[in-house]
Order: structure tokens, then sequence, then C-alpha cells
């Protein structure tokens, strides 16, 4: 469990954060190895993640969730990285970037079906963003749908989507209008819509989470499934992106310190030259470096998390935060496997499998330099 409190963090939070880290003990940690190698997770978890609460945080409460201030879901995803797996993290909660739309959707003849059933573990949703000409430039997707009656008829693809294979339902960004955000809609499509196929990726990291290839091939589905009015899917993007962020940057720091305490608990025991490694100055200096920018970097998550929850945050400090935490990982995971030494090559040690998924967490989500970019046009510097 992570010893921390904040200033920020009141008793109901760390009592949350308390029977989160029990599970992860009980019913995660011992078989994330083996989850890991199975590329994929029993659906026994999915339930029982739901059962705790883990899936409702934020949701409105007659779809399944609970009233909870961004600080709940900043503490689960620090927890749940204890496994050392993002994997886990991607696989379990692709809701979190797919449903948000549609539950802003109130009129949505689908809303509270789908919802309901996601929330509770029983079915599971992903987002359909990146297209394999680009993924942070939305605004110029190309996968198309035209109207057909009552239908949508969708011609495109996506590439890289985060539970394409297992997922029941898509959100699926495709250009119903003209060129620009201007033109783009987001659509419900169900796994078995016809002319929907996917083919699954292999990747660096992440083995415990599918991701996919998904095609449309005069792929039909009913106008009523489109989230929102016709072409103004595009704040609907630009709001999900601001959430991923924050859980991006949470998981990013929750897995950094993963292996810096993997690396901490090595040094304190393996042995060399007749005593313990973390005797040896150059090892301690590893650390204090390490335990000090791991400090810092939570101390911004929390600050930017607490004007979250005031409404205070603009898109700038998601993304600043965002590449802070990635930084730090990438900067943390190698130092890990340095000190763990062989031990840090092998598979099934967490500094192991942290150190394959740094790069997917600055590039997910928006990659740094996005991310940079976009901090620098709202800093009003153009």
């Amino acid at each position: 469990m992570a010893a921390y409190r904040s200033i920020y963090l009141n008793d109901e939070h760390l009592a949350f954060r308390d029977s989160v880290a029990r599970f992860v003990d009980e019913q995660i940690i011992p078989h994330i190895n083996q989850w890991e190698e199975d590329g994929g997770l029993p659906s026994e978890l999915y339930q029982q993640a739901a059962e705790l609460g883990l899936f409702g945080i934020g949701y409105p409460e007659e779809l399944g969730g609970f009233e909870a201030d961004p600080f709940y879901k900043v503490l689960s995803t620090i927890e749940i990285s204890r496994a050392g797996s993002g994997g886990l993290m991607a696989n379990l909660f692709t809701h979190d970037i797919a449903i948000p739309p549609l539950i802003l959707d109130t009129q949505h003849p689908l809303r509270d079906s789908v919802c309901t059933a996601v929330l509770s573990g029983q079915q599971r949703a992903a987002l359909a963003i990146t297209e394999p000409s680009g993924g942070s430039d939305v605004a110029n997707i190309q996968t198309r749908a035209s109207r057909d009656g009552d239908d949508y008829v969708i011609n495109g693809s996506k590439t890289f989507i985060t539970s394409g294979m297992d997922a029941d339902w898509f959100t699926v960004a495709v250009r119903t209008g003209g060129e620009g955000a201007g033109g783009v809609s987001l659509i419900l499509v169900p796994r078995d819509a016809p002319g929907f196929t996917r083919t699954p990726l292999k990747k660096m990291g992440w083995w415990c989470s599918d991701t996919a290839t998904l095609y449309f091939d005069d792929c039909r589905v009913p106008v009523a499934n489109r989230i929102g009015p016709e072409n103004a899917g595009f704040p609907f993007i630009m709001q999900n992106f601001n959430n991923e962020r924050l859980g991006l940057a949470a998981q990013a720091w929750g897995l950094a310190n993963a292996a810096f305490e993997e690396a901490l608990e090595w040094a304190q025991q393996r042995k060399t030259f007749g005593k313990p490694i973390i005797h040896h100055q150059v090892i301690r200096h590893k650390l204090t470096d390490m335990r000090a920018r791991l400090d810092a970097a939570r101390a911004y998550l929390f600050e930017i998390t607490w004007l979250i929850s005031k409404n205070q945050a603009k898109p700038a400090d998601l993304a600043q935060l965002k590449n802070h935490c990635t930084d730090l990982i990438e900067y943390i995971a190698p130092e890990a496997v340095q000190i763990l030494g062989g031990a840090g090559y092998m598979r099934e040690t967490k500094s192991e499998r942290i150190f394959r998924e740094t790069k997917v967490l600055s590039i997910g989500g928006g990659t740094r330099e996005i991310m940079n970019e976009l901090a620098a046009r709202q800093q009003g510097w153009l």
C-alpha cells in the first residue's frame, strides 16, 4: 500500500484507497504474471472490480455509479498500478474513455442499458479514434459515415484500439460532414454490426490488454446510435482527452512508484562484496533521486486533481501534467532495472514489465510533442 497522506485527502479518500489496496493485494498481484502471459484477464475480475465500485467512480448513481471527486479515480489508479502492469489498467478501465460521451447524451436510446451493463462488469466498451493516417489530429479523421435512410453506412478503419477485440460496444469517431472539427460525429457501434471486423495487434507491452485494428466496410448502424447531434462529436472527444490524460498521468506515477519500491526492496536485500547494495553510495544516491522526483510529481498530480475538482483546471494543465509524469516514469524505470541488474532483465519482475511499457504512456492520449504544442498555444505564446 502506498504510504502517503496529503492535505488534499480526507478520511473517506484514505478508506477507499485502503479497500482498493486490499483488492490489489488479494485478487491481482498473486495472478498478474500469469495474466500477462495469457494475454488477458479472467471474466470474474471485471465483476469483482465492479462490485468494489471501481467501475462506477464518478458516474451517475442510476447507472450503477456513485458520486466521487477525481481523487477517488487517481487513488484507485495508483493502487492498481502497484501490480506493475499498465495492461491491467488499460484492460479493466477502457470504459472510462468510451462511455463518458454516451453518459452525457441523456436522450440516447441505448444509454441506460449499455452503461449499466458496462459499469456492472457484464459488458465492455472501447473508444475508436485513431486511424492508420494519424491519431492526435482528430479534426482530420477519414472514416466516413453516410446517411442511408434510417442507417449510417460507415467506411474506413481505426487502429491501436484498446480492447478492440474484446469490447461489446465501440464509441467510434466518424466524419458525417465536411472537413475539419465541425464535420465529426460519434456513433455507438455494436461488435456484431454487419460490415464490422477486427484483427489483433501484437505489442511491446500491455500484454494482458488486447489491441486491434478495426475495419468498417459498408458497416450499417442505426442513425439512433449517434451520440449527440450530428457533426458535434469533436467537443465530446476533447473533453474525453482531458479525462484520459489525468488517468495516464496517475498511471505513470503509480507505475514509477511501483518500480521504485521494487528497486528499494532489492537494494536492501541483494548483497555484493559482503553487504546489501544500498550500502553503496551510488545506489543510495540513485534511490534518493528517484524518491525526490516521485514526491515532486505526486504533489503536482494532486494539485492538478484538486484544480479539476474545483473546475479550475485548463487543458494545458492536463497536457503538462501528463508530460511531467510520463517523463518521470521514463527516468525511474531504467534506473530501477539498473539497480536490479540481471534480475531487472527477467520476466516477472515489475521493473522489467514497466520498462517495456513506458513509451505507450508518452504516446497514448496525445504524444509528448502534441502535449507541448497544446500547452504552448493555450498559454497564448503564439
